[in-house]
């Protein structure tokens, strides 16, 4: 019995691995956090497997019932909508789980999204604190009053329907010339990294509408 963690391409299909492909092949069931959009997915690659829900909005009431199936089986695979699972998607529950019954779980490296945009971004990538989804309301100041004081590059997901209201913060809690990277559509077609202070940023997404989901990188202060 063993729970494989497989990540899955987060825009461009070339980026699943061999490896990743040949495990959705061979385990017995596949965990998906959307199953139609998984079976896109399955479907291009000739994958034909069982395929069940896991998500954010059920993991809590069936992540015990999950761990008696996974049991009885040799392999079993949880993929997410795209990218690495657990990471900012469904996946730290049925890990923990699993662990604390003695199922054994793994891995597989491969796509995920502020990686790239960390190393694309220009700024310091020796130390790091990613931080996923800034909180919409309660703790989000606090939030922001940490990165502004921290010394090491922050790494977040953001919205396009949130990216201004976060630049907007970003430039009072950090100032109007903390250097910060934001990247879009990372592997897709309309890709792009936009570098800069946090003003020269904020106006350039003033002048084009963002679209797409967004990685930002701000520098550490200095």
């Amino acid at each position: 019995m063993k729970l494989y963690l497989v990540p899955t391409p987060i825009g461009n299909l070339e980026d699943i691995t061999l490896r990743a492909l040949r495990i959705l092949k061979e385990c017995d069931f596949i965990l998906a956090e959307d199953t139609r959009e998984s079976r896109k997915l399955l479907a291009h690659f000739s994958i034909d497997k069982p395929v069940y829900s896991y998500h954010q909005n059920n993991e809590h009431t069936i992540v015990k019932g999950l761990v008696e199936k996974i049991r009885t089986q040799e392999s079993v695979a949880l993929v997410t909508d795209a990218g690495t699972p657990a990471i900012s998607d469904p996946g730290f529950l049925l890990v923990r789980e699993c662990i604390r019954e003695g199922i054994e779980v793994e891995c597989l490296p491969g796509a995920t999204a502020f990686v790239p945009a960390l190393v694309v971004s220009g700024l310091p990538c020796e130390q790091f604190e990613y931080i996923g989804f800034l909180p919409h309301k309660k703790g989000r100041e606090t939030r922001f009053k940490a990165i502004a004081a921290s010394e090491v590059t922050t790494v977040m997901y953001e919205s396009p329907h949130r990216l201004m209201k976060t630049l907007e913060q970003l430039q009072t809690f950090c100032g109007p010339e903390r250097a910060i990277s934001v990247s879009r559509e990372i592997s897709k077609k309309f890709e792009e990294t936009v570098r800069g202070t946090t003003t020269e940023v904020l106006e350039h997404f003033r002048a084009h509408e963002p679209r797409g989901e967004f990685v930002v990188v701000v520098s550490g202060v200095e």
